[in-house]
């Protein structure tokens, strides 16, 4: 892909978008994320539903669903689409998985389960696209819930056996893998909205199935159990999408609008590099998903003091990243202003502190 198109997903420099790195670079990732998803799928077809009685209806949702997220990201890369058709996108996103019965069962009433599920959807497609904002950070995080969820599946057994549900796992984990060669500091190529609007219904439709949904080999639901396996997975997006709304709020600026104030870029500020920070970013998350894989191996009986000790790691680490934030208050103000300043001259370029 790299040798084919060295201009596929580079955007224009005269669209005031202020960027992290300084120089530009292939948007490819997402294309082959999806190329491999596909692929994968076909064989899946071949070997395991060549004998299968007419159609999946909920695999056929999920396949309509990461369809039109893929070509609204791949639009967004090629024409900068505006953000109320994403988030039309997104939601007609969550309706498909909806109606093909893909949603999140934690209450009793199904208005209130459809209407998490649109806001879940909606809020990870959003959270991942901002996550992408330095080198493998998004691959990095988004490996660690895959694996974890790989992991939930060969537990729970027959519960989930569907080759349909492990195939598309394990092709995206390993696009996935592939794709950081490529992506690690320093990169050749980003992911672009192709790949993060992509990753984003991805990982928010196989939360729903796997970490919302869960349940015990009993077949026992853990509504607290399953919010904290929810936490722990996604502490990372969930962090980075807090803090930098808070922060912007705070600033009296529009949470919508792009910048360098991410927990990654005051990570960097702080001194790290940026490989060094796609490494703690990534410690972060695998940790986290160790906690999941702990206690689903050690089947302990879950009870209030495990969700209030889950329920304080996570306290902790959002503390300690907002923390580091807050300490960049004057850059914060510097950025702000000097992201004004390059939007108004449309220049896309990266301030060197």
């Amino acid at each position: 892909m790299l040798k084919f198109s060295r201009n596929l997903g580079k955007r224009n420099v005269v669209e005031g978008i202020v960027r992290w790195a300084s120089e530009q670079k292939p948007s490819l990732g997402g294309i082959t994320f999806y190329i491999v998803f596909l692929v994968c799928y076909s064989i899946y077809t071949i070997i395991f539903n060549n004998n299968a009685n007419g159609i999946n209806i909920q695999n056929l949702g999920i396949l309509m669903a990461f369809g039109i997220a893929f070509l609204m990201g791949l639009s967004d890369d090629a024409y900068n689409t505006k953000p109320i058709l994403k988030f039309s996108v997104q939601l007609l996103a969550a309706l498909f998985l909806i109606s093909t019965g893909t949603y999140i069962t934690l209450f009793s009433s199904e208005i209130l389960n459809y209407l998490l599920t649109i806001f879940w959807v909606v809020a990870v497609m959003n959270s991942i696209n901002m996550l992408d904002n330095m080198d493998a950070i998004t691959a990095t995080v988004s490996s660690s819930i895959i694996a974890t969820i790989l992991v939930i599946a060969f537990f729970q057994g027959a519960n989930s056996s569907d080759p349909f549900l492990i195939t598309s796992l394990i092709s995206v984990f390993g696009a996935l893998l592939g794709f950081l060669i490529f992506n690690w500091h320093p990169s050749n190529m980003f992911m672009g909205d192709t790949g993060s609007q992509f990753l984003g219904i991805f990982l928010s439709t196989f939360a729903i199935i796997y970490l919302w949904n869960y349940k015990e080999p009993s077949g026992l639901e853990f509504p607290t159990k399953q919010i904290t396996f929810v936490g722990l997975a996604f502490i990372i997006p969930i962090i980075d999408t807090t803090t930098v709304i808070i922060n912007r709020l705070l600033r009296g600026q529009s949470p919508f609008v792009g910048g360098k104030d991410h927990t990654t870029h005051h990570l960097s500020y702080h001194g790290l590099s940026d490989q060094i920070v796609a490494v703690v970013i990534g410690a972060i998350s695998l940790v986290s998903s160790g906690v999941i894989v702990a206690v689903i191996a050690t089947e302990i009986n879950w009870n209030t003091w495990y969700t209030l000790g889950c329920f304080a790691y996570f306290v902790v680490h959002f503390f300690w990243i907002y923390r580091i934030t807050r300490k960049h208050k004057m850059r914060d103000l510097y950025n702000q202003i000097t992201s004004s300043h390059e939007r108004k001259k449309n220049i896309e370029e990266r301030v060197d502190y």
